[in-house]
């Protein structure tokens, strides 16, 4: 079995634990841990853009200030004016697809009116036909003229 080896804890400038144990008998080397000091913290990881504005006091007369707001100011014009853009294009949009609509549906009112009077057409000379035709085996007595003169 393995010996366990004492442990020194000391807390570093950043608010960190790092626990220091004693060489092993077998002479490897051992690699400090590092623990949180806080045990209230949760464990949450502060993101980088929020580390260190904690307290800090913003002054409003310094030019980086102005020019913070400024380029902000720019950005939410922008933001604001192309989100406008995209409103009026989607509007332009919607009214070109009713019109499109509204010449297609027109189109199918045409198309269908005269496929009706095409199968009318049709039908009419179907039965005009069908009228005409006499039934297979009844031969009409009727001479050929083109055969009559010779």
């Amino acid at each position: 079995m393995s010996k366990t080896s004492p442990q020194n804890t000391a807390t570093d400038a950043n608010g960190v634990s790092v626990i220091h144990t004693q060489a092993h008998s077998s002479g490897l080397q051992q690699v400090p841990q590092l623990v949180p000091v806080s045990s209230g913290g949760g464990g949450k990881a502060v993101p980088p853009s929020k580390q260190g504005k904690k307290n800090s006091f913003v002054d409003r007369n310094s030019d980086e200030y102005r020019q913070r707001r400024e380029r902000n100011n720019m950005a939410v014009k922008k933001s604001r004016l192309k989100s406008k853009q995209k409103a009026q294009d989607t509007l332009q949009r919607v009214t070109q697809l009713k019109e499109e609509n509204e010449r297609l549906e027109a189109k199918i009112k045409l198309l269908t009116k005269e496929l009706s009077v095409l199968k009318d057409l049709f039908l009419e000379h179907a039965h005009s036909l069908a009228d005409n035709v006499q039934p297979v085996g009844t031969e009409s007595t009727t001479t050929n003229p083109e055969n009559s003169g010779q």
